[in-house]
């Protein structure tokens, strides 16, 4: 039997993980989530998050659903608005991205190249692709981010010479493979090179155990976040690297591709993800040597 917890004082998140345990279970698809995977996620050993659930069942901020031989966790409804005043407003309670006045600012930054109608479509389609899977409150900051990419993708592929060279990293969920070598490659290369990322299948966010593996040597994520792949990405890459996404990737003359034979980080441990880490930088340093040959 739980014990009753009073909504204005739910001092059992004053624990961190158990905060992020209630975040992830607030974003996931449906409102709920697997201890195993709560796990992966936080890079945690499962017994430790099983641990935290048993605190939070017992002071009623979750339910239990056993589905066979697996227990799904959620948020209590009765205590659904507490927690997200006490973990910041989510995914639920975001306003709508205004659109409008997205399409204006990158109308007065692509004066001159593409016609505000040109704009328009292309925000109003990147918000699309993007909410198809994305559960983020920074929605609207991604569309606008997103846009101003594939603008700028478009850009280059229009323009006959380009003095950078542009770099395409794409896998499957973008949020592990991709990422990190596209970290590594702006840290060593830094304005000399043009670097992009895209998902066959993104997911909502990079991967924690990515983010801490990139920023344990030095290498910020930034504002990086997973996209789907789009034509004009892969029309402005003067090379295309791949990594498990399989056919997704279009295919245009004057590109060179190569596909990376590189084992997927979803849910290894720390450990793992460095060997992944260290085998991408070796190769993205080659790349790269490729790219800027010493003069």
């Amino acid at each position: 039997m739980n014990r009753p917890t009073d909504a204005g004082d739910l001092t059992t998140l004053g624990d961190p993980t158990r905060a992020r345990i209630l975040r992830l279970i607030r974003e996931s698809e449906d409102g709920r989530a697997l201890v195993g995977r709560l796990a992966e996620s936080l890079n945690l050993r499962q017994p430790t998050v099983s641990h935290h659930m048993k605190a939070l069942h017992q002071d009623g901020v979750v339910v239990r659903e056993p589905d066979g031989r697996r227990v799904w966790y959620s948020v209590a409804s009765e205590h659904a608005d507490r927690v997200d005043a006490l973990l910041g407003d989510g995914p639920r309670s975001s306003p709508p991205p205004d659109l409008d006045r997205i399409t204006s600012n990158l109308a007065s930054r692509f004066r001159g190249v593409f016609s505000p109608e040109t704009v328009r479509a292309t925000v109003m389609e990147s918000y699309e692709l993007l909410a198809r899977g994305s559960k983020s409150p920074l929605l609207a900051s991604r569309t606008a981010a997103f846009a101003a990419t594939r603008l700028e993708a478009l850009s280059r592929a229009q323009s006959a010479i380009s003095a950078v060279p542009t770099v395409l990293f794409v896998c499957v969920q973008n949020a592990g493979r991709s990422q990190l070598a596209a970290g590594i490659l702006r840290q060593l290369a830094g304005d000399e090179v043009v670097v992009h990322t895209a998902g066959s299948a993104p997911a909502s966010d990079v991967r924690q155990t990515v983010v801490t593996a990139l920023d344990e040597i030095g290498v910020p994520l930034g504002g990086e976040f997973p996209k789907p792949l789009t034509d004009e990405a892969v029309r402005a890459a003067d090379v295309v690297v791949t990594m498990g996404c399989g056919d997704a990737c279009p295919v245009y003359p004057g590109r060179r591709y190569l596909d990376w034979d590189i084992e997927d980080p979803v849910g290894k441990p720390l450990d793992q993800v460095r060997a992944i880490r260290n085998d991408i930088e070796e190769r993205v340093r080659a790349l790269l040597a490729e790219l800027l040959p010493a003069t």
